[in-house]
């Protein structure tokens, strides 16, 4: 039997941003690139990023601007590298961490503007005048304007991607010709992606959030899940535990603990071990369609299912005798369902049903605790396997369930016991891969800990009771 339960504490507390990505980005162009061969706005994208230091306690609006320098400066280093000449310098780690930060934070707009940067704003303003002066000695009230060598380095360096007229807003891509009608804008909140890069020290750390309101946890890392076995066997007193870390999994933050489950099993699998007959976890593994397999298996998932939504305190689908097989339900002033309707998604193949009570709510007592605003009569829509659902909700409210799921608490004397004991939420490390060697040795050095005190324990037993033995000997 094992118990499972999710840790997603491990992280690292520093800065990140496309800010930082530029720096690292330049510092390994610095070693790659010798001074004759860099672009002309290189001197100041080196104060601005290396040599200077952003105050992130400005105001949001100082730092919005200084979010769409870096974004245009970016851009521009982009340009430059996306260069056939520069392909190999492209190829740097951090110079393609560079890329995909900003392809995940900004979107690149066709058929406007880009401000340029102050090099050529400040060439194009010298050569003018150098125009306007021989212009003026010569006497002519105008002249031809020619090309300097300075302007024709400033222009190969400026070149940006080639944007699509077709479309709003062109594809993040990099190759040596740019339009100067592009503009480049940050994306909206709703537009990350929950694995972008967050920490520019270890990409592949991930954002999650876990709770809500006061219990909500925010972190950036990894998140570990950890099974171990369970004697159901009552402990004598200073006994140590007989429980072992039968698995430990790390994985991406941002991954659900569904998907945490499954690898746990993939890799149990693999290391030849039987699925447990019996399985205690909290509400994040548990779904109806997990109940069934489960049942199915001949195994039993000993877990509290969430709760039904409840809007503005009213009657929720728990108040709600519902029977998916025969098609009925009975709302709670006892009053049947007057149609069923059986809905199923065509890209995913996902089945629900769909439960009208229609004319039964007009003359209801409860219809003020059960119907919106504006609402008519009450509908209600649930899964394909919502009886197993409905009955584990009930099934957990009972005594011996909730003395049942006691078993599944001593995971989280082993979580703590992982944290304090063997820092398991300090990634020593950066990278997935590591991080996940190192809490396999955590877990290892847990498990021999355990090992030795037990055996410690069976030993100082067998010396008292020989002892016992040895005085009732002599009395005799």
């Amino acid at each position: 039997m094992h118990s499972t339960d999710p840790d997603a504490s491990l992280h690292h507390r520093t800065p990140r941003g496309l800010v930082w990505r530029q720096r690292l980005a330049l510092q390994e162009l610095e070693a790659a690139t010798p001074p004759t061969e860099r672009p002309v706005f290189w001197i100041s994208l080196w104060e601005r990023y290396v040599e200077s230091q952003v105050d992130y306690r400005a105001n949001s609006q100082t730092l919005a601007g200084k979010l769409g320098e870096a974004g245009a400066d970016a851009w521009q280093l982009l340009g430059w590298l996306g260069e056939p000449a520069q392909a190999r310098r492209m190829a740097g780690v951090q110079g393609q961490l560079l890329k995909r930060v900003f392809g995940e934070q900004f979107d690149v707009v066709a058929g406007k503007a880009l401000p340029q940067p102050e090099e050529k704003q400040l060439i194009e303003e010298t050569t003018q005048s150098s125009q306007m002066a021989q212009a003026q000695e010569s006497g002519s009230t105008s002249a031809p304007v020619a090309e300097t060598a300075a302007e024709t380095a400033v222009s190969s360096a400026l070149r940006q991607p080639t944007a699509s007229p077709e479309a709003d807003r062109a594809q993040t891509k990099f190759p040596g010709q740019l339009l100067a009608s592009t503009a480049v804008e940050p994306k909206g909140k709703g537009e990350f992606s929950s694995n972008r890069v967050q920490n520019p020290h270890d990409p592949e750390a991930t954002y999650a959030v876990k709770g809500q309101g006061q219990q909500k946890k925010e972190h950036v890392g990894y998140k570990v899940q950890v099974a171990e076995s369970v004697s159901e066997v009552a402990l004598a007193d200073g006994e140590p535990t007989g429980n072992f870390i039968v698995g430990i999994v790390t994985h991406a933050a941002h991954e659900s603990d569904e998907l945490g489950a499954e690898m746990m099993e993939q890799e149990q699998g693999q290391m030849g071990l039987d699925k447990p007959p019996v399985q205690y976890a909290d509400g994040a593994y548990v779904s109806a369609q997990k109940l069934v397999e489960v049942q199915a298996e001949g195994r039993e998932l000993i877990s509290p299912a969430q709760p039904a939504p409840q809007k503005d305190g009213r009657l929720s689908v728990e108040d709600f005798k519902i029977n998916v097989e025969e098609r009925t339900a009975i709302c709670p002033a006892g009053k049947t369902n007057t149609q069923c309707s059986r809905l199923e998604e065509e890209a995913t193949g996902k089945v629900s049903n769909r439960f009208e009570f229609s004319t039964q709510c007009h003359d209801c007592p409860l219809r003020g605790q059960c119907l919106g605003k504006d609402q008519k009569h009450r509908t209600i829509v649930v899964g394909h396997h919502h009886t197993v659902l409905q009955a584990r909700r009930h099934e957990q409210k009972t005594p011996a369930f909730k003395e049942r799921m006691k078993h599944r608490n001593g995971i989280e004397g082993t979580q703590s016991e992982l944290v304090r004991g063997h820092g398991m939420r300090r990634a020593r490390c950066r990278g997935l891969v590591k991080v996940r060697l190192q809490n396999y040795f955590i877990a290892a050095a847990c498990n021999v800990k355990r090992w030795i005190r037990r055996e410690a324990w069976k030993l100082a037993q067998a010396v008292s009771v020989n002892s016992v033995k040895m005085a009732e000997t002599r009395a005799i």
